[in-house]
């Protein structure tokens, strides 16, 4: 049997909320016990000192876009596994918006055998509707057989409300997950900026919140006719908040995420036109990113992604309003998040329930635990390391970071899937 020991490490809890020093024994794949911090190590187990450093669960990243099929220039499956578990993901959720979309089960089944390129665990979602159209309803049941966790067209919007309604019949029979985008698409549509001041003196054309919250409604009560269990993928405007108060006090089966580049950056950063802020939904103003940061502490929000979206130089090298949207995040994920921790908006253990926990429950894996018997998928990082971001040492394809030049702090030190080590050399 193959043993590893971790010993002086800081224990990140997400189930329990507990942030403790102690030491963690990993054997053939899997947690087989969690310690002091001074317990003697096994015979002939490899011995880890982490030194004082973090030990958390690996993240799991519910998501991220992968450039295969269609767009390999992109983000490969290989480029995608080894910036995920560099940023420490040991899960990554991939979504259906390639080229074609992943909409058949073959489709699915081509993905599944790519993405053994990667050293991470990949999962993936299907597509809600044929081609991402909005015109005809997948094959849910076989897709589910296929291996997918969930269902979503992304950021296009089902703007049919009868074939939502079946789409989510259909699923609430089978127990399938639906990924919602919470957009009236016919406001949004052009949009690069939240309305107000700063895209009024900028020209840049504008959507209000408020199409966050109609496209949210309307969701809702689909779900509430129909049953199904549904996931908002972003929730980033603090008008959307009790419209999901509301449908849990009701009962119904719904969860909630955001980005972490909603999490960490408004409106005004967008500066002089910098594409690289170009994102969808836009950037808010600050009052809403504070209240996001807020419903992530108290529980409102329940998963922070990266929303990891690949672009290329020529996608981004356009007038603001003209630029591909999106950011890769993979590498970027834990210290962005690292500022809203060391800012006193969420504690570390409330951070990896947002990151981990709360993304593997609701998808049905058994990741995102520390305690006894589960999967020895880990991450070690030292909260306060500071560094300098530098896009070009990403190992994604694409380098489309906002966080270039930033000064951060947090780095993966080891990253462990199954209790293998596919990241970091040091002890």
């Amino acid at each position: 049997m193959t043993a590893t020991f971790f010993r002086n490490a800081r224990l990140i809890d997400p189930e329990a909320q507990t942030d403790v020093m102690g030491s963690l024994l990993v054997r053939d794949g899997r947690i087989a016990g969690i310690g002091a911090p001074d317990e003697a190590a096994p015979e002939g187990a490899t011995q880890i000192d982490c030194r004082g450093r973090a030990l958390a669960p690996g993240i799991v990243d519910w998501g991220v876009k992968i450039g295969e099929p269609g767009e390999r220039h992109k983000e490969s499956f290989r480029s995608a596994g080894r910036a995920a578990a560099a940023g420490g993901v040991t899960t990554v959720i991939a979504r259906p918006d390639t080229l074609p979309p992943i909409d058949t089960p073959e489709a699915l089944e081509f993905a599944a055998r790519r993405a053994t390129d990667a050293p991470v665990n990949i999962r993936h979602m299907a597509a809600l509707t044929r081609a991402r159209e909005g015109r005809e309803m997948v094959e849910i049941g076989f897709l589910t057989d296929a291996g997918a966790v969930a269902f979503t067209d992304g950021v296009r919007v089902v703007r049919d409300s009868k074939l939502l309604s079946r789409c989510m019949t259909y699923a609430r029979g089978l127990g399938a997950l639906i990924v919602g985008h919470p957009q009236d698409a016919s406001l949004s549509a052009g949009a690069a900026a939240t309305s107000g001041k700063f895209a009024s003196l900028y020209g840049i054309p504008a959507v209000s919140p408020m199409a966050e919250v109609m496209g949210l409604d309307r969701d809702l009560a689909l779900v509430e006719m129909t049953g199904v269990r549904w996931h908002a993928d972003q929730i980033t405007t603090e008008a959307a908040l009790p419209a999901l108060a509301r449908a849990r006090d009701k009962g119904l089966d719904v969860t909630a995420g955001i980005s972490i580049h909603h999490l960490t950056l408004n409106e005004y950063d967008v500066g002089d036109y910098r594409t690289f802020f170009r994102f969808t939904p836009p950037l808010r103003p600050e009052t809403d990113r504070q209240a996001m940061v807020d419903a992530v502490a108290s529980g409102a929000i329940d998963v922070i992604a990266s929303f990891h979206t690949p672009q290329d130089e020529e996608s981004k090298r356009l007038p603001f309003e003209a630029a591909a949207p999106g950011a890769v995040g993979l590498q970027t994920l834990l210290p962005a998040a690292m500022r809203l921790v060391h800012q006193g908006g969420l504690t570390l253990p409330q951070l990896w329930r947002a990151i981990s926990l709360n993304p593997a429950r609701r998808l049905g894996l058994e990741a995102g635990r520390l305690a006894k018997d589960a999967p020895a998928d880990l991450v070690l990082f030292d909260p306060d390391a500071p560094f300098v971001m530098d896009r070009f040492a990403l190992l994604s394809k694409s380098k489309n970071t906002p966080f270039d030049g930033a000064r951060m702090q947090g780095r993966v030190k080891g990253t462990w899937v199954a209790g293998n080590r596919v990241y970091g050399g040091e002890a």
